[in-house]
């Protein structure tokens, strides 16, 4: 028997296997697809944006190296990164398609943004990230088996079991990173709720007959938007029809002609289609992320449109706030609540992605309504207040846990703070524990983990920038647990280290 079985190899399960097998979980994960390759995954189809939330989770494990090199990117920490305060962004992205100049995000209003190798997001494709994590995985002992379906679920007081075929799998959790058509999903018996579609979306990969008929970029019309990306042949369109296409049949090259054409208002040609995918506007959300013995993540537990490319980055996000936690219920060291709180902290957060993708489909969708509130928000995106809004937004840096408690950094990724010696937090990081940052002169956080050494580093020394700040406690998730000023209670630390570290609870009970 596993501790945990991961159904889903894709960036979430394969996220989430790493975190486990890191912890020293005994891990299977169960992938249908027979081999990882696909152009599905590879560039130009599978080319996508990382946050600086996603970055920054690869960089805490020591796997940002790697993952640039898979992804061709130069290893260049950006202008400013061993300075001691922060640079503008490099980018900014788009919202509805309405670009963002990153020139005008205003620094002086992201108060925790540090320089440093994971400062900002990045492009990449899925095949490079899953190239990464299932080495790593390798590395750490997760046993991967591809061309396995699992068609059943049975719950049991202490296990569970995933039945594929004639084959059963047991283990004391078993996780749902199965996408965004999880049959984990439905096997379990969550419910899934939100709004019907809007468009009916388009990914392909084409011959023009008349390259220059579209114009590159993003473009929004008056009957729905076109995509031609810079690699050749890349062409993405949204048509709404009320996702009437999606999935009904598949399109033929006449069918997307016709699309392209109203979409686009041109008569473009196409020669010949090689790929093609739909997609839709979709946004649906379980409303509990366990259930028993079974636990969702990614898109198994929130779906919606691509627009903003939020959706590999929120199930990061998952995959990081749950590995831990469900590491220290195998273990048996979990305090109360703390595999619960993985709902409490996430469903809000997906929820607002949510929301995110909805606006933007209102603002792309034609009639004259739409076009003047294209207008509006184009005039706010064009202001200093309105671009760094959307900064924040798609770089990550606005997620906030409740976690409790007014300190503005608590609840929030944790910068990267750099000690005098040269040391950054996210060398502190890469195995997996938490960490206590005391800077404290007179060290008076000295002894408070503890007890805790297998999960709770101590580091001790005055930062570069300390944000005003005399102490901040690192959940392994890279989550700021508490915050101390310079005149912190050593109580208030402790109390927050048995919240999340604590040898109270009851561990793996279900």
């Amino acid at each position: 028997m596993h501790d945990v079985v991961i159904v889903g190899a894709g960036p979430v399960g394969l996220f989430l296997a790493c975190e486990l097998g890191l912890a020293g979980c005994s891990v299977l994960v169960l992938e249908r697809e027979a081999e990882p390759g696909s152009p599905w995954r590879a560039d130009p189809l599978g080319m996508r944006g990382l946050s600086a939330a996603s970055v920054g989770a690869f960089y805490r494990r020591g796997m940002l190296r790697p993952l640039l090199t898979a992804s061709g990117v130069p290893e260049d920490p950006g202008p400013g990164a061993e300075a001691d305060e922060p640079s503008p962004p490099r980018s900014v992205g788009h919202f509805a398609g309405l670009a963002l100049d990153p020139a005008e995000v205003d620094l002086a209003a992201l108060p925790f943004r540090l320089p440093g190798p994971a400062a900002d997001g990045m492009m990449t494709n899925l095949a490079a990230v899953e190239t990464v994590l299932s080495e790593r995985a390798a590395e750490l002992g997760v046993e991967i088996r591809r061309g396995v379906t699992v068609s059943g679920i049975a719950q049991e007081d202490e296990h569970v079991v995933a039945y594929a075929g004639e084959h059963a799998h047991a283990a004391r959790w078993l996780v749902g990173c199965d996408g965004g058509r999880s049959t984990v999903r439905g096997l379990a018996g969550f419910e899934f709720t939100g709004t019907e579609p809007l468009f009916t979306g388009y990914v392909m990969l084409a011959t023009l007959a008349a390259p220059g008929a579209l114009k590159p970029g993003i473009h929004l019309t008056p009957t729905g938007m076109y995509i031609r990306m810079a690699a050749e042949g890349h062409i993405g369109m949204m048509d709404f029809d009320g996702g009437a296409f999606d999935r009904s049949r598949q399109p033929t090259r006449e069918h997307l002609q016709a699309v392209l054409r109203r979409v686009s208002g041109t008569d473009v040609t196409l020669d010949d289609v090689r790929l093609v995918s739909t997609f839709t506007d979709r946004a649906m959300q379980t409303t509990l992320y366990r259930r028993g013995r079974v636990l969702l993540a990614g898109d198994a537990a929130h779906i919606h449109s691509p627009l903003g490319g939020q959706g590999l980055n929120t199930g990061i996000g998952d995959a990081v706030n749950l590995g831990w936690k469900l590491a220290a219920t195998v273990h048996g060291d979990a305090p109360d609540g703390l595999l619960d709180s993985y709902t409490g902290e996430r469903s809000p957060i997906a929820a607002q992605v949510l929301d995110w993708s909805r606006a933007q489909v209102a603002v792309m969708r034609p009639g004259p309504h739409a076009r003047a509130l294209q207008g509006v928000i184009g005039d706010l995106l064009g202001t200093r207040g309105g671009t760094t809004y959307a900064f924040e937004r798609l770089s990550g840096s606005w997620v906030r846990h409740d976690l409790g408690g007014e300190q503005p950094l608590v609840g929030r990724d944790a910068p990267d703070f750099r000690l005098e010696d040269g040391t950054r937090l996210g060398d502190l990081t890469q195995d997996g524990r938490g960490v206590l940052l005391d800077f404290s002169t007179d060290r008076r956080l000295r002894g408070a983990a503890t007890g805790l050494e297998g999960r709770l580093r101590y580091a001790a020394g005055a930062a570069r920038n300390d944000l005003g700040l005399g102490a901040v406690l690192v959940r392994p998730d890279g989550i700021v647990a508490w915050a101390g000023g310079p005149d912190f209670e050593r109580g208030a630390c402790e109390r927050a280290v048995g919240r999340w570290f604590g040898l109270s609870g009851r561990g793996g009970s279900a």
